[in-house]
């Protein structure tokens, strides 16, 4: 076994696994780990975040198995009274590895044995990408429509739908990326519980011109419960951070645009940009008889006087490009056939931010 200091014969990947009160899990994830059918040099990068169960007492059991088995294992942590977050973690976990490469796993989750071969084959060719994976969730039926989209979004989606309320078009457990793209775009945000370093690493990501990757097999049990960290975030939080992400990137291109939906998202949306962005709406529209009878939409709490008075229109009336407020998959298909008739191209005359 190399010296950890070696640079030289450092492990290939890293495996960077932030640990916080799981012991329900840990047996299993770290189980995966020595699974792997990767034959090259593998680490296991642990930090432990204050954690007050037997959390511990598994990693040191299962340090020997796997250094038995030829994975080297890094720990480190702290036992101060209070956690100090996600990403505070996985920074520390990141800074005491010295694989090449970065493989993101969560504490609760089980990876498939090919993971580490399959994804490092496609990071090795992607070099300035964040590369993902299909998963399964457990349980099964848990969050179906957010599930359906991680795994059918096409190529080419992994970038144009950035902006909607999913958040990362490949989900932060199934991240995979070099480690001089890691340090190039990071670190990871340590505001700590209620802030989505996921996302926030993400739009440093594409702000840098990053590549988003998904190899297309199942590589990853995706574990649904009650305290996973993701649920510490608040949805305020998150919005924000898109309608921000979204004047940044998008809206400065466009001359105007019309907002699809006249309901309460739309709106939403309209009243949340700045004051600059919310004179390029044109328009609303929508399917709804009864909006669009009423004729313009009033925001009542602007500050310009007169009132901004924006118009309602059918969707056949509107002009693009859009910016779409309507969640996909929940109107029968009736909203994907409206889009599909107009023959827009996504990213160009469309996007998602619902």
């Amino acid at each position: 076994m190399q010296a950890h200091g070696d640079r030289a014969a450092a492990p290939h990947v890293s495996i960077i696994l932030p640990v916080y009160n799981a012991e329900l899990w840990l047996d299993e994830c770290l189980e995966s780990v020595l699974q792997q059918d990767f034959e090259g040099s593998m680490e296991l990068s642990v930090f432990n975040d204050a954690s007050k169960d037997k959390s511990m007492t598994i990693i040191e059991k299962w340090k020997v198995k796997l250094e038995n088995s030829g994975v080297l294992v890094v720990i480190g942590g702290h036992d101060s009274p209070s956690p100090r977050g996600v990403g505070y973690s996985k920074n520390q976990a990141i800074a005491q590895s010295s694989g090449s490469y970065l493989c993101f796993l969560d504490s609760d989750d089980v990876m498939m044995p090919q993971r580490v071969r399959l994804q490092l084959e496609a990071a090795a060719q992607h070099p300035t990408s964040i590369v993902g994976c299909q998963v399964r969730r457990d349980p099964p039926n848990s969050t179906e429509r957010y599930t359906r989209w991680i795994n059918q979004l096409a190529p080419d989606q992994l970038l144009t739908q950035v902006f909607t309320s999913n958040g990362p078009t490949v989900i932060m457990p199934t991240w995979f990326c070099s480690r001089a793209w890691f340090s190039h775009v990071g670190p990871f945000d340590e505001g700590g519980q209620g802030e989505p370093e996921d996302l926030l690493f993400f739009y440093s990501h594409l702000r840098k011109g990053g590549g988003v990757i998904r190899v297309d097999q199942s590589l990853l049990l995706y574990r649904y419960h009650p305290n996973a960290a993701t649920h510490s975030v608040l949805e305020t939080t998150i919005w924000t951070h898109r309608v921000r992400f979204l004047e940044e990137r998008v809206l400065p291109h466009w001359a105007t645009f019309t907002i699809w939906n006249a309901g309460r998202q739309g709106r939403r949306l309209y009243r949340s940009l700045t004051a600059g962005m919310r004179r390029k709406v044109v328009a609303f529209c929508d399917v709804d008889e009864n909006k669009i009878r009423k004729g313009f939409y009033c925001h009542e709490d602007s500050q310009e006087r007169p009132k901004p008075r924006v118009p309602i229109l059918h969707f056949r009336a509107a002009r693009p490009p859009f910016v779409i407020c309507v969640k996909l998959d929940l109107t029968g298909g009736a909203f994907e056939d409206n889009l599909r008739s107009l023959h827009l191209q996504e990213g160009r005359d469309f996007l998602h931010f619902s």
